[in-house]
């Protein structure tokens, strides 16, 4: 295999950026889609098609090494990277095939056997990654939990605005919009840290304790998801006041959704506070 697709390695980036790749040229061509969670699907195979693609070039020109100023460990963050679109793809792969996936959609079908071969690739190559024992942020449990909080932020915020979209216009009570707003914070705050963590230089840059910084975040953070929960639950459940779907029978597929990601996630950062305070 010629050019920056060379070994195993190589090959099994080449894959993924094919198999990511055709779903979407068939979505695309297929028409626009419309869905929050067909957007979702969308903007995770593109994601998979650059992450592996830019990895692949930038090692084959050696700019990874330039980058060492920047990145306290390449192995680190390509296998993070790796990791998350393993797990972005999973979750594209799922949603297209409950949502979109029916036995008279070939279209549908095929963009579905693509897309689980990009996910069975990419976990594959996870998995080979992760053998290799890298070590850096990424790689630890406090590197983990900040993904997996945004992670489970995107698939929230994509159910909350897949029941606004396919609900009566008028239903927008003020407390879910309040949850939302929380919701977007924290994963906007989640992803700053993420990135200032695996930035060496901007590090030295700073002039407050990174540290205290997500102490403090994470107390915000539990204490936001908390009331987002509470309010999410309160002004979303009221079926006697609010008719938010002409569809019965999905009326709460969106709420439960939203409910139960943000009731996980409230979880991940109760986690990442008790560490945040042990390691302080």
């Amino acid at each position: 295999m010629c050019g920056p697709f060379k070994g195993c390695q190589g090959i099994l980036r080449l894959l993924e950026i094919i198999f990511s790749a055709l779903p979407l040229i068939i979505v695309i061509f297929r028409g626009r889609m419309v869905s929050p969670w067909g957007v979702w699907c969308e903007f995770v195979w593109v994601f998979c098609i650059t992450v592996p693609l830019v990895v692949s070039v930038v090692e084959s020109k050696l700019w990874h090494i330039l980058l060492a100023a920047f990145l306290p460990n390449w192995a680190d963050l390509t296998c993070g990277l790796t990791t998350l679109c393993a797990v972005m793809i999973t979750s594209a792969t799922v949603i297209f095939a409950a949502v979109f996936v029916c036995l008279s959609c070939i279209v549908n079908i095929l963009c579905f056997i693509f897309s689980l071969a990009a996910t069975v690739v990419f976990l594959i190559d996870a998995v080979m990654q992760k053998k290799l024992f890298p070590s850096g942020y990424l790689s630890s449990l406090r590197g983990g939990l900040r993904t997996a909080e945004a992670f489970m932020a995107c698939i929230i915020l994509t159910a909350a605005t897949d029941h606004f979209v396919s609900g009566e216009w008028a239903f927008r009570p003020f407390g879910m919009i309040c949850s939302i707003i929380a919701f977007a914070v924290c994963l906007l705050v989640t992803v700053v840290i993420i990135v200032l963590h695996l930035l060496k230089l901007l590090q030295c840059l700073l002039s407050f304790n990174l540290n205290i910084m997500e102490l403090v975040f994470n107390i915000v953070a539990v204490v936001l998801y908390l009331l987002a929960v509470i309010l999410w639950s309160t002004f979303g459940y009221k079926r006697k006041t609010y008719n938010p779907y002409i569809c019965g029978k999905c009326s709460f597929v969106d709420m439960n959704t939203v409910n139960i990601g943000a009731i996980v996630n409230l979880v991940f950062y109760i986690v990442d506070l008790v560490l945040a305070i042990k390691s302080g």
